[in-house]
């Protein structure tokens, strides 16, 4: 099982309708919940940086996170970066 970090950055129209936010997460949630069954999500952070949102998550296939990340963008709100992430003492081991 690998760790991917998932950032987003919402476009500002995005925060206009705190309404109108809510349901394109619930709409997203659902989305990849249904089409993406290998991945299996660890945390979502608001963030005050460079992106709005981290989730964290973990699959075996990193076709399906590619997935995921386009589920988020395909809502016309949102631009993402994936990142696979590696355990620090599993990284210290491959030097």
């Amino acid at each position: 099982m690998y760790t991917f970090i998932i950032l987003t950055r919402f476009s500002p129209a995005t925060f206009e309708d705190q309404k109108k936010l809510r349901n394109i997460a619930i709409q997203v949630s659902k989305q990849i919940k249904k089409d993406c069954p290998g991945v299996t999500w660890k945390g979502s952070y608001a963030t005050l940086g460079r992106f709005d949102m981290v989730d964290v998550v973990e699959s075996d296939d990193p076709e399906e996170v590619a997935k995921v990340a386009m589920i988020i963008r395909s809502f016309g709100h949102a631009t993402t970066e994936t990142l696979m992430g590696m355990p620090w003492n599993r990284f210290l081991k491959t030097l």
